[in-house]
């Protein structure tokens, strides 16, 4: 059953595909079809869930709990702020999330629930048609682009602040901890298989995390 929910996964990924030759061929896990490949600490690419964790930074306290299929963090950052705002009853002021999380589209749609602190990235290098670099003007990367919008300038050039950097450094003794208070507890491979236990599994363990914090 597992092999056949395998194939008809693989065939929807290839349907999706857009036209031309892909990169790499979409891959599918017998042992979990719903599992996608994704690349790990140590290099290499297994079969994997994309477990999130929203912490508060003083108590530690787990206050948002997803679990994705998608072996990216670009897309997650507003549904996060939407659960924590459906379950406490109000978006938190300011988030300090991972460098991964802030694509320029889930900052528009969060600016008017809460200010994000996360490292702006480095501009990438441009290329010409035989891939070499092409030598360029360096812009500050925190100075606004033509083509960001609002919510993403001030992103931009609050990062570049003494503060924000200050309170940033936060992240590593809360977020960070959270996170390496699971892997310590064994949350590193998941016992079940399929998307919704693998759901239940992080949960459990977020209210097992909390019920420590709180004693």
């Amino acid at each position: 059953e597992r092999a056949r929910a395998a194939m008809e996964d693989l065939q929807k990924r290839y349907a999706r595909r857009s036209s031309g030759t892909p990169r790499s061929a979409p891959r599918a896990s017998t042992t979990d079809p719903e599992a996608r490949r994704m690349k790990m600490a140590d290099g290499g690419f297994r079969p994997a869930y994309n477990a999130q964790y929203a912490s508060d930074c003083d108590s530690q306290v787990i206050v948002g709990v997803e679990v994705s299929t998608s072996g990216s963090d670009m897309g997650q950052l507003a549904p996060m702020v939407q659960q924590i705002e459906q379950r406490l009853g109000s978006a938190p002021r300011k988030m300090l999330v991972d460098g991964g999380f802030p694509a320029h589209a889930q900052i528009d749609a969060v600016a008017d629930k809460t200010e994000v602190y996360a490292p702006v990235p480095e501009a990438r290098a441009k290329k010409d048609e035989q891939g070499q670099e092409v030598q360029q003007d360096r812009q500050d990367k925190h100075e606004p682009k033509p083509d960001d919008s609002a919510a993403v300038a001030s992103w931009r050039q609050r990062m570049a602040s003494d503060e924000a950097k200050a309170l940033y450094k936060r992240r590593a003794a809360t977020a960070e901890c959270v996170n390496a208070q699971a892997r310590n507890r064994g949350l590193q491979r998941m016992p079940v298989r399929g998307l919704k236990k693998v759901r239940c599994v992080a949960l459990l363990f977020a209210l097992a995390h909390n019920l420590m914090r709180t004693l």
